[in-house]
């Protein structure tokens, strides 16, 4: 399985994307969410086999694309001989927080292309994000069900107290209130998504104490979904016409 560790490589190059129509998790898309100092990055690495850390990463368990706008910020802080730790105070010097919002739009748009790469092959894909935002992801859940995707969420849930904990101990560290804030805006959109995804689609995960019997049984489910044949007809009838389109370009 191939991980993307350079985006310009990647694009510079317009690498071809080989998977093709049967590939397991073909049109099949998992949306992330989970406030700070929920452990979500912890359980998308353990849950989809996700490389920690790693630009344009692909799960070599699942073959499914990661789509995480933090790791490219993150790696391209480094290059600029900057880091994710100090970024309030960065915030202090104009000329400082200038290059670092430069290197966040860069890093914005990089992700951008590689989601639209994977979207036109329909491949399968992760798309990390907290939560917070819920008519966000109701429209971008909208616009892949809109080209075939089955959708599904993973939650990833923890007390308040954990969240708080958990967030001191990471290098990109917020503050209590902003900590407080995101997490009860996640919280009261729990409902919402729920009633969005589905009961079926919908996997919340319990992670204030890292468990590894929780996360199994989550693993179980998301491997179930993505061996499960397309349920949405406009992916059914993608699948179909590639099929076709493919069996008229055999040489005879």
């Amino acid at each position: 399985m191939k991980i993307i560790k350079n985006y310009n490589t990647f694009l510079n190059e317009k690498a071809e994307l080989n998977e093709g129509v049967y590939d397991q998790g073909i049109l099949k898309a998992f949306f992330m969410a989970g406030g700070p100092g929920s452990g979500k990055s912890f359980v998308a690495s353990e849950l989809f086999g996700f490389p920690k850390g790693v630009m344009g990463s692909v799960s070599y368990s699942t073959g499914l694309k990661l789509v995480n706008n933090d790791n490219a910020f993150e790696n391209y802080l480094k290059k600029a001989g900057l880091s994710a730790g100090k970024l309030a105070d960065y915030a202090k010097d104009e000329d400082k927080w200038a290059e670092v919002m430069v290197i966040r739009d860069k890093a914005k748009g990089i992700t951008k292309r590689l989601q639209d790469n994977y979207i036109n092959g329909r491949l399968g894909q992760v798309i990390d994000g907290t939560g917070k935002n819920f008519d966000k992801i109701r429209g971008h859940r909208k616009l892949y069900q809109d080209l075939g995707y089955d959708t599904y969420m993973v939650f990833v849930n923890t007390s308040l107290e954990i969240a708080l904990e958990r967030n001191q101990m990471r290098e990109r560290k917020l503050d209590d209130s902003m900590v407080e804030k995101m997490w009860k805006d996640v919280q009261d959109n729990l409902g919402h998504f729920q009633k969005l995804f589905g009961a079926n689609r919908m996997l919340i995960v319990d992670n204030s104490a890292f468990g590894g019997d929780v996360l199994s049984q989550v693993e179980k489910q998301i491997a179930k979904h993505i061996r499960k044949p397309i349920q949405n007809p406009l992916g059914k009838r993608w699948i179909q016409e590639q099929t076709t389109l493919k069996d008229k370009n055999k040489p005879s």
